[in-house]
């Protein structure tokens, strides 16, 4: 059975820009789209009594909702197989049990309401710390939604070699036929440059430099000559990761970080650069849990 690209969706403008944007990602790769929306409302109203025809208004929302979800995807993608599902539970919950056999799950960065920028941190922010699967936050200007950069965006550490972000960055970047800018950030530690003789000057940095032009080279090995044809940039940089990343982020049509599990503790560390590109990145977000080896799988690669 095909693992879908599943998708929240609450009715919102932002939600149906993240149903659109899945319905995309699903083509690319020749996977189905389900479409979910979590629903209390028998909490809250209860079940029709059955001496009456009327269905509880909670009830009629929930079900229209995901059904002009799925008649949007059909009319965007009309050979795309289309499923959809109420389920009496919560977002969160509901998309966390979802990404155990998803292949990645896409959520809006804002909801529905006044509070609407604060909902990423209550619903996308904890699956995407969370989540089994790789979650791609959709946000984001209309050349990024639409794919027009032609440019992944992969931002790489000093631990991340053949780790699953890496693999699932090619992957989107062979499907879109697009380059892939792979970034590393380096810093130079303060005190190098006041203990050893040959941390003088600018020396400090180009040796700094220098290890991680090798530790970039070496973490991408593998993956080149996975994937020989996939357009690579190797960009080394100064500075602050977070920073960096979110700025590259608007000439990018998807930003792709990892995300470390905790020991001990139950979900994912997202870490200053997933958090801060979660909330300020110029293009949608995939994040990919590191644990689990985990890619989006097309019907060519099986």
């Amino acid at each position: 059975m095909e693992s879908p690209v599943v998708v929240g969706v609450d009715g919102s403008d932002a939600s149906l820009t993240a149903s659109d944007w899945a319905v995309d990602e699903a083509v690319r790769h020749g996977l189905p789209l389900r479409v979910m929306h979590a629903s209390l409302w028998e909490r809250y109203e209860g079940v029709a009594p059955a001496w009456t025809t009327e269905r509880p208004s909670g009830q009629v929302l929930a079900e229209n909702i995901v059904a002009t979800a799925a008649e949007r995807a059909r009319l965007r993608a009309p050979r795309l197989k289309v499923s959809t599902d109420v389920l009496a539970e919560d977002a969160t919950s509901m998309l966390l049990k979802a990404g155990h056999d998803a292949a990645v799950v896409v959520v809006g960065s804002h909801g529905r309401g006044a509070v609407a920028d604060l909902l990423l941190g209550s619903v996308g922010l904890v699956v995407a710390a969370r989540a089994p699967c790789p979650v791609i936050i959709v946000r984001g200007d209309r050349y990024a939604l639409e794919a027009r950069h032609e440019r992944v965006l992969l931002g790489v550490g000093e631990h991340d070699a053949d780790a699953p972000a890496i693999r699932f960055a090619f992957h989107e970047a062979a499907v879109r036929g697009a380059e892939l800018d792979v970034v590393h950030v380096w810093r130079r530690p303060g005190h190098e440059a006041v203990e050893h003789p040959l941390f003088t000057g600018d020396g400090g940095a180009r040796t700094t430099e220098q290890r991680a032009s090798a530790l970039l080279h070496d973490t991408l090995d593998a993956m080149v000559r996975e994937h020989p044809d996939v357009p690579l940039r190797r960009t080394l940089i100064e500075g602050h990761p977070h920073r960096v990343l979110t700025e590259r982020s608007a000439a990018a049509d998807l930003l792709v970080v990892g995300a470390r599990r905790r020991e001990a503790l139950v979900g994912l560390q997202l870490g200053r650069v997933a958090h801060r590109a979660l909330h300020r990145a110029s293009c949608p977000v995939a994040v990919v849990p590191q644990q689990r080896p985990q890619t989006v799988v097309t019907k060519g690669d099986r």
